[in-house]
């Protein structure tokens, strides 16, 4: 069976000057965003949230299989139970308990500017955590069995979809990956063929939240770009 085709949707009728002074002010807007790892716990409207999760479900991703599942965390006890396992794994990562470390020297020294180490309260003070999931399988009515493709790229494209959106709305964000992240699974009450990717932390910066001078360097357009 043929499949029905729609009119592909009308774009603004722009000039060049505005479609650069549109992506120039997207470029400002999104420049001035930085991980963030000390929040308040103001609250957020969960609204907020469903509309920055409605724009992540918009990215393009192999076959419209939508391969994503974003579970929204705001119970204390959820978040509780979120940086408990966190931080046990954070722990073997950097080897705090006097362990030797999972992270080669070379990587440890690579983060040292920035300065984390295995304590996460982010996950607890942020009103926020928004667990984004890889669905393996399930196509688009999610049965568990169909094969779904592209999968990482897909989500990854959803999720940087979702961090600008949250940024649009006010809100600062960072993304946390412990790893293994197999727990998130079981917290989040999610099944098997779903793979954890990461943890988005969305909620407002606490008042003494700090930019590391070393995130403020970007490589310049020259390095990230060539053109041929």
């Amino acid at each position: 069976m043929t499949e029905r085709h729609h009119s592909f949707p009308p774009l603004p009728h722009l000039t060049d000057e505005e479609r650069i002074a549109r992506a120039r002010a997207v470029y400002e807007r999104l420049k001035t965003r930085h991980s963030c790892r000390s929040f308040a716990d103001t609250p957020v409207p969960r609204a907020v949230i469903e509309q920055a999760i409605r724009a992540a479900g918009t990215a393009p991703n192999g076959a419209n299989h939508q391969p994503w599942h974003f579970a929204a965390v705001s119970s204390a006890e959820k978040k509780r139970a979120i940086r408990e396992a966190a931080e046990a794994e954070e722990r073997r990562f950097y080897g705090a308990d006097g362990d030797t470390p999972k992270a080669s020297d070379e990587w440890l020294d690579a983060l040292t500017p920035i300065g984390t180490d295995a304590n996460k309260p982010f996950l607890e003070t942020a009103p926020w955590l928004i667990v984004c999931f890889a669905q393996r399988k399930g196509g688009i009515e999610e049965d568990g069995t169909t094969q779904n493709y592209y999968v990482n790229e897909s989500v990854g494209i959803a999720c940087g979809l979702l961090i600008a959106t949250l940024h649009e709305a006010g809100l600062a964000t960072l993304t946390h990956t412990p790893s293994p992240m197999g727990f998130l699974r079981e917290i989040c009450e999610r099944p098997e063929w779903e793979k954890p990717l990461m943890i988005v932390v969305a909620g407002h910066p606490a008042p003494d939240a700090t930019v590391p001078e070393h995130a403020l360097r970007k490589k310049p357009l020259s390095r990230i770009a060539s053109w041929l």
